[in-house]
């Protein structure tokens, strides 16, 4: 259900591959967030195709024999995964899928990825040569896929053999679809039961999407569906004179527990200082929450909650910006001579980077020193410069999705990153606001509350 971009390249893919089948087409790697089907995919296009499929996981590989074989004057000698894999089909045409690209390793017995570049590109892999063979074997028939959950740590010459296409994630209506037309009919084929047995209405789904699970993907979901799958299997398996159980939402807490995520985070009363940031995540996009306090007599910036050096990078600048800005923002200078200003990013156990937060923290700063609240309905993503202006930043529709999870409203964002928006849902984009912002001072008068309601920091500790 869904992802048509990704479903229309690879049906293109497979148009040119069916026209001409000797044709050099580029190697898909799906990137996403975990359980947001990339894996399915790939089992999907052998099924289509009529092929053979194998996967082969490439996490943790850090020894370049287990692709390219051992020699055979060695003890306990083996073909690579590769040879193996098409001696287990008996085919040399099926469609392996390299799972966890991102995640290999290298030391002293080489490196894996380097051996990936001879297998993956089409104008070498005619001739592989694989140790234990020893003769040139042609790789060129058979349909590789590559999974990944980011790009960053694929060395470049092998990402420059493949064609990315990215799976963000899904919508709330998304999922419910994808549970009621794909888990729920797996999960009632696991206990052996039917759908009139076991009913769990659409309205039982939808609260379970929104209050027990909140990820890009739906393998979480398809957890929890599991757990209230079998606690309705018990009264038949005990042999009760039971034909039928109708699961409505007000059962959820006694077979899930209590609510595990709540959208009344969003909805508190607004506090100087603190502000919703959005941030990209290999799991996905995710919602934080940045929070500034000034310690009287203290001095300089106090970071905590376990920032990366470009995360601290932006505070600084932040800081350093509003201090020159100062007048015009309505800041008395002396809040900087006699206070100290500390930022925490609470989940303080979660490490945290990346080029996203310069705004968040910005606006943290400026909250706190004039007493304006931020609006409890906005989030914000972007990053800043000495002189003010917001900057473009990657992950946009990954954001925005996790925002819309979180019950956000209102997304400032770059105006440089308006075009992103296209890749998202119309129905999502509905929903939300979208303020795109060129400077600072754009970003502080869409998401500060008025002056006229409150006092600056100044004044609150002069009273």
């Amino acid at each position: 259900f869904d992802m048509r971009e990704v479903k229309d390249r690879i049906i293109e893919h497979l148009a040119v591959r069916k026209l001409n089948p000797d044709a050099r087409s580029s190697i898909l790697c799906f990137v996403g967030a975990p359980g947001v089907g990339k894996t399915s995919l790939g089992a999907s296009i052998a099924m289509a195709l009529g092929r053979e499929f194998e996967r082969l996981s490439l996490g943790g590989l850090h020894d370049e024999a287990e692709l390219r074989g051992h020699r055979r004057t060695y003890i306990g000698a083996m073909p690579g995964r590769i040879i193996q894999a098409l001696r287990r089909k008996g085919v040399n045409n099926p469609v392996i899928l390299l799972d966890e690209i991102d995640k290999l390793g290298h030391d002293y017995r080489g490196d894996p990825a380097a051996a990936l570049m001879e297998i993956l590109d089409p104008s070498q892999n005619r001739d592989f040569r694989d140790n234990y063979l020893d003769q040139p074997f042609d790789l060129s028939k058979v349909f590789f896929i590559t999974t990944a959950n980011t790009l960053d740590t694929i060395p470049k010459p092998l990402l420059d053999r493949m064609e990315i296409l990215r799976l963000s994630g899904y919508t709330q209506e998304e999922k419910v679809q994808i549970a009621k037309r794909h888990l729920l009919p797996a999960q009632l084929k696991d206990v052996q039961l039917t759908a009139e047995q076991i009913s769990i209405p659409e309205e039982v789904i939808r609260m379970i999407v929104k209050a027990y699970t909140r990820e890009a993907g739906v393998r979480e979901l398809n957890r929890q569906l599991a757990r209230v799958v079998r606690k309705c299997a018990v009264p038949f398996a005990s042999g009760d004179a039971v034909t039928a159980v109708l699961v409505s939402v007000e059962d959820l807490p006694r077979l899930l527990g209590p609510e595990r995520f709540l959208d009344e985070r969003l909805r508190r009363d607004p506090l100087p200082g603190v502000t919703t940031g959005l941030a990209w995540t290999e799991a996905g996009g995710d919602v934080l929450f940045v929070e500034a306090v000034l310690t009287p007599g203290g001095k300089g910036l106090t970071l905590t909650g376990q920032l990366g050096d470009v995360m601290k990078e932006s505070a600084q600048t932040a800081l350093s910006y509003i201090w020159s800005q100062a007048e015009p923002l309505g800041i008395t200078p002396d809040v900087f001579q006699h206070s100290g200003v500390h930022i925490h990013v609470p989940a303080g156990a979660i490490p945290k980077d990346g080029p996203s937060a310069g705004v968040t923290m910005a606006s943290s700063l400026v909250s706190l020193l004039t007493g304006r609240p931020v609006r409890s309905d906005t989030a914000m993503t972007g990053e800043i410069t000495l002189a003010g202006l917001v900057m473009p930043v990657g992950g946009i529709k990954e954001k925005v999705l996790a925002a819309h999870r979180a019950g956000v409203r209102r997304i400032v964002l770059p105006s440089a990153n308006v075009r992103d928006l296209q890749e998202i849902d119309a129905s999502v984009r509905e929903e939300l606001e979208f303020i795109p912002a060129v400077n600072l001072q754009q970003v502080f008068d869409t998401a500060l509350a008025p002056k006229s309601t409150v006092q600056s920091a100044g004044q609150l500790a002069n009273a």
